[in-house]
């Protein structure tokens, strides 16, 4: 048969576009699989904590805990004597003494915090003395030190995982860490692999004069493998065509995709060609100006891809990349690949340990320059989504004690689809916000959050280094939420109301006067820096009750302090009180806005956030569900606050 010449070269991006119209590329349908066998998978549906993490104040050293105020002024020349407690903490066990004043207790590395306590002392820092009756302090520590609060890592309720994110093992980790034994994920696109021609054979066979290994087969199905699809690889036939159609039968029948590789020219013994042209609608496109990878063939049965690849191997993989593994990546939603390194500069000042490597762990964003920032994550060594939620570390050398904000750094990225994201929010967090991020990311928009607090989010604003910086910042002199600190370059965007109130367990029936009025109850703080933290100190003017001192940094590590027992009362929003189980007494409703760069009220995501937010929308209805109430959506420039 004499060889014809291809129909119509395309240039590349038209034959994508007329193979692309006339497949389905819905996201596959979901199964359930267990964790154990859930790394590589895409996840179907959004996963929501139902557990704090850590579920208790925990310890983060061997030591022993302590009342912080009783440490202070301890030094290696004048140490501080306590006594201890007859009880040690291990882990797993809830403790059964109050570490009362001029006390402490022995507790473990993830030891749960005994009540009275909200710091530990190292072990390499004391001395136990008279027969493990005292122990003696060589240093003094801060409220907080070697502490993680409940819920500091993972807050009950909080979405930490969206549908469509690929399951390494950082997200692994955070499915362990809240207990899901099993997730919905998108099922595995399946891919028939059949590899073609009378030259070729399989590896291990005698190799003989004409002949060549089958190297193509084996490529393209770990490719499919390494998108996380499915592959089945079928064989290599050679060029006999009734074994060849009932192999693309089968693969048609059992599969989602069929991806052959040789015979994609129109010559003698070239019958890939001839048999899939048999299908419905068949052959697209034949022949895409493309070096290499020319003769590639695109076709398709009923909404269905099937791709010829070229035989050549460079060709095969060229070509494979270019127009299969989007498809491939669309059906198993399995993000793109990016690049491995970025240079940026630091954006917070970073104290490392001088005589160490140390792996920083990072956030990219971008500022008004285009240049990328690096915000350290700082959580901890026990975090799980320190992890789970950094774009990438950056290596501190072992000469260095601290490393200056605007130091330009290499940041290794920890894997791909890590580029900075369509929409950066660096401010307060709530779980409100975890709504609008879930309505953006179905718009197709990336989200990533920074949770700092209403004060270090407005200041990132202001420096050009987010989009939005979410803020419910109290004036005690206007009494007004957040418009007082605005200047010129910032922007308000209202967001939603929001209820602030004392809570308690259940059976604590008191009033608030009663309960600020009680010496022997123990609250618990907000950190410096929130919103919540401003409320509260307004609430107490000059009084400082017994566990003033004690910062959580989240709305769930207050609620879990209060229902565990680790104190009395403290402040939290409505709606962590009710998941939570607490009693709730409302001190006033609080505006929870987002601030923004005027310079970036342009940008596509913050036009789509200002969308989503207009009164009468699916997403204020969702919020009103939720209990936070719609105040009337407004942009406000700084100069008419």
């Amino acid at each position: 048969m004499k060889q014809e010449q291809f129909l119509l070269v395309l240039d590349r991006d038209e034959a994508e576009a007329r193979w692309n119209a006339a497949l389905d590329l819905d996201r596959l349908g979901a199964e359930t699989v267990a964790l154990e066998s859930a790394l590589g998978r895409v996840l179907a549906v959004e996963v929501r904590a139902p557990v704090d993490v850590p579920s208790f104040d925990r310890s983060n050293m061997d030591g022993f805990a302590v009342r912080a105020d009783d440490t202070y002024g301890a030094s290696e020349l004048e140490p501080v004597r306590l006594r201890l407690n007859d009880e040690t903490i291990p882990t797993g066990v809830s403790p059964s003494l109050v570490v009362e004043r001029g006390t402490a207790t022995a507790i473990a590395t993830g030891g749960m915090l005994p009540r009275g306590a909200d710091a530990v002392v190292p072990v390499e820092l004391t001395d136990v003395e008279d027969g493990g009756r005292a122990v003696v302090l060589r240093a003094a520590r801060v409220p907080g030190a070697a502490v993680s609060f409940a819920g500091t890592d993972i807050g009950m309720g909080e979405t930490v995982l969206f549908a469509g994110t690929r399951l390494s093992s950082r997200e692994t980790g955070v499915l362990a860490a809240i207990g899901a034994a099993r997730v919905d994920v998108v099922r595995r696109p399946r891919v028939a692999v059949i590899s073609t021609g009378d030259e070729i054979i399989a590896p291990g066979e005698p190799m003989r004069p004409g002949l060549v290994f089958d190297s193509n087969g084996r490529m393209i199905a770990d490719a499919v493998r390494e998108l996380g699809g499915e592959p089945i690889f079928f064989g290599a036939f050679r060029d006999e065509e009734a074994a060849l159609r009932r192999a693309l039968e089968r693969g048609l029948a059992e599969c989602d995709a069929v991806v052959l590789s040789g015979g994609t020219s129109k010559g003698e013994g070239d019958l890939s060609y001839r048999v899939v042209a048999e299908l419905e609608p068949g052959i697209l496109v034949h022949g895409v100006a493309l070096k290499p990878g020319k003769p590639i063939c695109l076709a398709a049965q009923r909404g269905k891809p099937v791709v010829i690849l070229p035989g050549f191997p460079t060709s095969a993989v060229f070509t494979f990349h270019e127009f299969v593994a989007p498809v491939l990546r669309r059906l198993a939603g399995t993000p793109p690949l990016e690049r491995e390194t970025a240079r940026a500069t630091l954006a917070l000042r970073t104290h490392t340990e001088r005589g160490r490597l140390e792996y920083l762990l990072v956030g990219l964003v971008r500022g008004e320059d285009g240049a990328l920032r690096a915000y350290p994550m700082g959580k901890g060594s026990g975090s799980v989504t320190t992890w789970s939620r950094a774009d990438g570390f950056v290596r501190l050398e072992r000469n260095l004690e601290i490393v200056e904000a605007g130091a330009e750094v290499e940041v290794t990225l920890l894997g791909p689809g890590l580029a900075p994201a369509d929409l950066v929010v660096i401010g307060s967090h709530c779980t409100g916000l975890d709504l609008i991020a879930r309505a953006l990311h179905a718009e197709g928009y990336s989200v990533k959050l920074l949770a700092v607090g209403s004060q270090g989010g407005i200041e990132a604003a202001r420096r050009g280094e987010c989009d939005v910086a979410p803020a419910h910042l109290l004036d005690p002199q206007s009494d007004r939420y957040n418009t007082p600190f605005l200047d010129d370059s910032l922007a308000l965007v209202s967001g939603y109301l929001r209820m602030q109130g004392v809570v308690t367990r259940d059976d604590e029936r008191r009033t608030t006067e009663a309960l600020l009025a009680d010496p022997r109850l123990r609250m618990v703080n907000r950190n410096r820096g929130s919103g919540t933290r401003v409320l509260i100190d307004g609430l107490l003017g000059s009084r400082r009750p017994d566990g003033y001192a004690y910062e959580p940094r989240s709305h769930h590590a207050v609620a879990a302090a209060v229902a565990q027992g680790r104190a009395d009362w403290g402040v939290t929003i409505e709606t962590v009180a009710r998941e939570s189980g607490l009693r709730f007494r409302p001190l006033r409703s609080e505006h929870y806005d987002f601030v923004v760069p005027v310079s970036r009220l342009d940008r596509p995501a913050v036009r789509a956030l200002i969308r989503l937010l207009e009164p009468g929308s699916a997403l204020r209805a969702e919020l009103e569900a939720a209990g936070f109430a719609s105040p009337q959506t407004a942009v406000t420039k700084g100069s008419q606050s």
